[in-house]
Parts: structure tokens; C-alpha cells; sequence
């Protein structure tokens, strides 16, 4: 094997080669950290960050951005809370609101960037601000208490298994089924990787632009739903600046912040690989505030190998071509 190979190995498997590093390092360095009972608490703590994080990456694969995934988690729970509180109805109508809440938003983001071609960013920072805002003015930022069944739900088990790492299992399941199955994955996959060749091969791009912001912030509200069924209570800074922990997650995943690269179960893995990093410096007892520097380190390197990985990728083209051309003048 070539040095090329090595090179090559490295960057296509950067986040399991990290990933597993990572539980090497604070396996042999913290006492207790690798017992089953721990790495069940990282999978089930990562659960509604990497939830979100794979709707996100739909919204990466078109080279798009989604900067109001912390705001719908916040608001679309608050919306579902408030008709369960209103109607009396259960956990699983209210579950069935909030998704339906941050569909909705996603369609609202979705309408300024495909109809109106305004700047991904712009629309969805504005959004940021605006879901936040009216949640605060709907509870005049005061702690919205869910129902005693809410914490009941979140606490459930299904054949032993929590929750939360069920529903964060199945939104992974479903999404790499259709990225990798489905003539929808192949056109969000085409579209990433050249929006000019996608248009003139027949696809609707403003569908499926369209399609990507209503899974990234329905996938937003299921999270937050997720994290409130385990606290039971809804404060003003909840969701707040999430929306970099998902993304980052999604870039630790090998998700590319210039389209067309990504996959839902390397997003699952970027998650739990942050969540990871977090429970490893807890066990190591590192000072509070130095965790985030940790953490910082963590995602700048997954950039810089997103980077390295697409320069790689445009020179491999670009000597692909000209082998092409040399070959068709011979």
C-alpha cells in the first residue's frame, strides 16, 4: 500500500479512525469509561444532538445551511406542550404537533431560500432569531412544566433499551435508507455535487431544496422533543446555540460544507464522537472551562480534514479529465 493509499484510507475513514482513538484514549486514561453502562449514557446523551444532526445533513448534502435547528427545537416542543395542555390529549399526539411544527418551519425557511433566492445563511439566521423570539413572547420567558407523562415517556425503555436511543436509531435507519435507496437520496447527492447538471439532467432542484429544509427541522423538532421527555421542563436558553453542535456533528461525520458528500450513519457517529469527547473530559475531571477549547480542537480538525479531503477530490478530477482528454486524442 502506497503512502497515496494511506493518505487516501485516512481521509475517507477520518471520523471512525478519531471516533476510535478517542475511546482508546479515555479508555486507558479514565477508570470506568468504557464499561457498557457508560457508553449506553454517551449513545442515549448524543441521542437528540445527532438526531437533529442527520435531518441537518440533508441540508449540508445540497451545500445549503440550516442556522435554526436550536430555535425549532425550542419552539416546536413549547407549540406541542401547549396543545397537550390546551386539549388534555397524550404524549403521542403531542409528539405528532411538534414534528408537525418544525415541518412547518422548515417550509417557512424553505419558501425565502427556493422561491424567493434569498441566501440560505440570511434566512435561516433571521429564523434563528424570530422561532426563539416568539416562543419567549408565548411564555413571556417563564419555565414551561410538560405533563408528569411527558418524563414518563421519556424514560420508557423498548426491549430494554432507552427511548432515546430508539428513536435516534430509527431516524438514522430511515435516513441512510433513503440517501442510499431511494431516487430522492440520489438527486440530493446530485444536486450537492453540481446544482447546474442536476437542473439539466431533469431533476426538480427547487423540490428537493425544498424537501431538505422541511426534513432538517422536522428531524429539529423531534430532538427537542426528545430532550424535553427526559428533563420534563422547557426553559428560554433551551435549544439555545445547539445549532453548532449539529452541524458540527455532521462535519465530524464526514458531512462536506460544500455539498454532495455525507452519510446519516457517519453523522450518528460524529454525534456520539462529540458527546464522547465531553463525557471523556468529565471522567478526566479537566477544568470546566477548558472543555470547550478541547471541543474546539475536535471540530477544527474535522474541517481542516473536510478541506484536505475536497482538495483531494477536485485534483483526482482534474487528473481524471486530463487522463480522459490525452486518452481521446491518441
Amino acid at each position: 500500500m502506497t503512502a497515496s493509499d494511506i493518505t487516501r484510507f485516512a481521509l475517507r475513514h477520518a471520523t471512525w479512525l478519531i471516533f476510535g482513538a478517542a475511546l482508546l484514549l479515555f479508555g486507558a486514561l479514565a477508570d470506568g469509561f468504557l464499561t457498557p453502562e457508560s457508553i449506553g449514557n454517551i449513545v442515549k446523551q448524543a441521542s437528540f444532538i445527532g438526531i437533529a444532526a442527520v435531518g441537518i445533513t440533508f441540508v449540508l448534502l445540497t451545500r445549503g445551511i440550516d442556522l435554526s435547528v436550536g430555535s425549532v427545537m425550542y419552539l416546536a416542543p413549547l407549540l406541542a406542550g401547549l396543545f397537550m395542555r390546551e386539549t388534555g390529549m397524550g404524549v403521542g399526539a403531542g409528539f405528532v404537533v411538534a414534528t408537525l411544527a418544525g415541518v412547518v418551519m422548515g417550509a417557512c425557511n424553505a419558501f425565502f431560500i427556493v422561491r424567493l433566492g434569498i441566501a440560505p445563511f440570511i434566512v435561516t439566521l433571521a429564523s434563528l432569531f424570530f422561532f426563539r423570539g416568539f416562543g419567549t413572547w408565548l411564555t413571556s420567558s417563564r419555565q414551561f412544566d410538560f405533563p408528569p407523562e411527558m418524563l414518563q415517556f421519556g424514560l420508557s425503555r423498548i426491549f430494554g433499551i432507552p427511548l432515546p436511543i430508539v428513536v435516534f436509531a430509527l431516524t438514522v435507519v430511515i435516513a441512510h435508507i433513503v440517501l442510499s435507496r431511494t431516487s430522492f437520496g440520489r438527486q440530493v447527492y446530485a444536486l450537492g455535487a453540481d446544482p447546474e447538471a442536476a437542473r439539466k439532467a431533469g431533476i426538480r432542484t427547487g423540490w428537493v431544496e425544498t424537501s431538505v429544509y422541511l426534513i432538517s427541522s422536522g428531524s429539529a423538532a423531534v430532538a427537542g422533543f426528545v430532550l424535553i421527555a427526559q428533563i420534563g421542563r422547557l426553559d428560554v436558553a433551551f435549544g439555545e446555540a445547539r445549532e453548532f453542535d449539529v452541524i458540527a456533528a455532521a462535519v465530524l461525520g464526514g458531512a462536506s460544507l460544500f455539498g454532495g458528500v455525507g452519510t446519516a450513519v457517519g453523522t450518528a457517529v460524529g454525534a456520539t464522537l462529540i458527546q464522547t469527547v465531553k463525557t471523556g473530559l468529565i471522567f478526566l475531571g479537566i477544568n470546566l472551562y477548558l472543555q470547550p477549547i478541547a471541543l474546539g480542537v475536535v471540530i477544527f480538525v474535522a474541517v481542516l480534514i473536510d478541506g484536505l479531503r475536497t482538495r483531494r477530490m477536485k485534483l483526482m478530477q482534474r487528473r481524471a479529465i486530463r487522463a480522459h482528454t490525452t486518452s481521446a486524442t491518441e
